[in-house]
């Protein structure tokens, strides 16, 4: 059997659910931005318990503060742009017997949705479960003063410039002022599906396909999903990173970056006929160096030191397609 997991934010929609949310709201886009440089740098520093994508639990109380609902995060869904050729390529992938899955960080009300638009059932997603209306009821007088509090100095900080004082402003925040509040007691249930939380979802739908990760193909992008893409690429699969960033392209088997995800068609397809051995002698084989054209752009990653050039290519592709999420982590 032949099985397939994508992330949801990046190859199968260029949109960053969580930074839209926050857009819903004056300088939320901003104040996003700043979480999601804090979630890198807690990500990077390797803080125990913590994964790369918990910037969802992060942004909560930002999210009740400001009145976001459940719907609000469905109707986001409803009107999300897809990436070109993605539905194409999961029909394509039906067609030929393939078991199609979803691992994504994004809120279960979104990828729901937005899976449904792109032909991936509800059974076959893994995603970060979000009971929004619930804690709107849990907000304090004494948590309203903290987030206020908070958010202003978050619009005085800027991302990468301002990194330590980042750091220890939202350390006290979250780790501090809201410790033992209702606020705090919500944001420590979120469990976004990020990280090593990818990995364990991995491993359980190749369970369920009766397969190893040696016959798992994977497509992601950003940090959240690099402990993914280790994983396969270290079993003998298939990681594939489109549009990648600097935090993923490097665990993967090969990289694509593209305006179309239905390029990876042939990929696929060699994966089918001769795994690995075919999929890299077609990739080689297409490999292209200084072209600047937005369709195709294949390198075999496995083993190879210098990624400079396969990451310039990422870079400016993944800022073509994904617009303004592209800056994000």
């Amino acid at each position: 059997m032949n099985f397939i997991c994508f992330d949801l934010e990046g190859p199968l929609s260029p949109q960053d659910n969580a930074y839209e949310l926050m857009k819903l709201f004056p300088d939320g886009g901003r104040i996003f931005e700043v979480i999601s440089r804090y979630d890198d740098l807690l990500a990077l520093e390797g803080k125990e318990g913590y994964e790369p994508g918990d910037t969802l639990a992060l942004i909560v109380p930002f999210l009740i503060y400001h009145g976001i609902s459940e719907n609000d995060i469905a109707t986001l869904a409803a009107r999300a742009t897809l990436i070109p050729g993605a539905p194409d390529l999961v029909a394509q992938l039906k067609r030929w017997g393939w078991e199609v899955f979803c691992i994504t960080t994004t809120y279960k009300q979104y990828a729901h949705r937005l899976c449904q638009r792109v032909g991936i059932p509800p059974d076959h997603i893994a995603c970060t479960t979000l009971p929004l209306d619930r804690y709107r009821s849990m907000l304090s007088s004494a948590d309203r003063a903290r987030v206020e509090r908070v958010e202003k100095d978050i619009l005085s900080l800027r991302p990468v410039a301002d990194d330590g004082a980042i750091k220890e402003r939202l350390d006290r925040f979250f780790w501090v002022e809201l410790a033992g509040t209702q606020m705090g007691a919500a944001l420590g249930e979120v469990r976004p599906v990020g990280g090593r939380r990818k990995a364990e979802a991995l491993e359980d739908f190749a369970k369920a396909c009766g397969q190893p990760l040696s016959e798992a193909v994977v497509v992601g992008d950003s940090i959240t999903d690099a402990e993914m893409l280790k994983a396969v690429s270290k079993a003998g699969g298939l990681a594939i990173a489109f549009n990648a960033n600097e935090y993923a392209l490097p665990h993967a088997t090969l990289g694509l970056a593209s305006t179309r995800l239905s390029d990876l068609a042939g990929a696929l397809e060699a994966w089918q006929q001769g795994r690995r051995p075919a999929v890299e002698a077609l990739v080689r084989a297409g490999e292209r160096v200084g072209d600047g054209g937005d369709r195709g752009h294949f390198h075999w990653l496995l083993g190879r030191d210098d990624l400079g050039q396969p990451l310039a290519v990422h870079r400016r592709l993944r800022r073509l397609v994904r617009e303004e999420a592209g800056r994000l982590g």
